[in-house]
């Protein structure tokens, strides 16, 4: 019988924390705070993400057979229908969240996010160029529903900074069982020092602020920076995983400090707490080891 744990190994609960912060970065640089009903859009962004997940799963039962055999599609634990039931359904209800948070508006973008997830995955994914673009154009619509279909122009900037580092992550995670190379991992240790003097470049405000984006940027880097680089030095499988893992995480200071360039400190606090979270979670000594790539 499969048990609740086996559809959070599924969905890769613990990369879910990643993504709520798109669209909180999205509506900061669209003005919008994050109260009344748009407090739904993260969850909304965290179905469509597990959703996409499961889907993912789903796409690679063959290759997992062969590969990650210990996954839950493989290993019997969840069975391939019910992995596509699972993507179906999260699907649904992260487009219900998202019409229930913004309406019209996130719809426009949301419909369009959840259409690229379920191509990526049974059709781009396939291709290594097409398929990080691909995944990275998600991540910037996710941060661009976030913002809503009004307000797209403002949270470009955001969208394109959280689209990159997505896009060179998704490279380098394809080395994850056979070894990357070093110029893969080179260019996603350079994607990060570009996407971090974006962030800086574009910040401007109160000295108070540019500390705490300065402060927001340099623990991105420091998070998946150094494990990109030893991956360059070294293309095997592990620096590979390690750096993929490392680029996931990161994505949550990011998206803090692209809230604080933006103006939305609460917010920027509240994704520095979720990283922490994120974190315990990790630490725990006998907790469930759940992937989160």
């Amino acid at each position: 019988m499969t048990r609740f744990g086996d559809y959070l190994e599924l969905v890769r609960a613990p990369a879910v924390l990643t993504v709520l912060g798109d669209t909180v970065a999205g509506g900061a640089a669209a003005g919008r705070a994050l109260s009344g009903r748009w407090m739904w859009m993260p969850l909304a962004s965290a179905c469509l993400y597990a959703g996409g997940m499961a889907l993912n799963d789903y796409a690679d039962r063959d290759i997992d057979a062969r590969e990650r055999p210990k996954r839950p599609i493989p290993s019997g634990r969840v069975s391939a229908g019910s992995a596509l039931a699972a993507a179906s359904a999260l699907t649904v209800a992260g487009l219900g969240l998202c019409a229930a948070a913004g309406g019209r508006s996130a719809l426009a973008l949301g419909i369009p996010l959840a259409a690229s997830i379920w191509t990526y995955d049974l059709i781009a994914k396939d291709h290594a160029l097409i398929g990080a673009l691909s995944m990275g154009s998600c991540r910037a619509l996710d941060v661009l529903m976030g913002a809503g279909a009004g307000h797209v122009r403002p949270a470009l900037g955001a969208a394109g900074i959280m689209g990159g580092h997505t896009v060179a992550v998704t490279l380098l995670s394809r080395g994850e069982v056979e070894g990357t190379d070093a110029v893969t991992a080179s260019g996603a240790a350079a994607t990060t020092g570009l996407v971090a003097a974006a962030v800086v470049a574009g910040s401007s405000g109160p000295p108070a602020r540019m500390l705490a984006v300065l402060a927001a940027t340099a623990a991105y880097a420091a998070r998946c920076g150094p494990a990109q680089i030893r991956a360059a030095r070294s293309p095997a499988a592990s620096n590979a995983l390690a750096a993929t893992r490392a680029g996931i995480r990161a994505m949550i200071p990011l998206q803090a400090a692209l809230a604080v360039r933006y103006g939305h400190p609460t917010a920027a606090g509240a994704l520095v707490a979720l990283d922490v979270l994120g974190k315990i979670l990790r630490s725990r000594p006998n907790g469930r080891k759940v992937s989160e790539s």
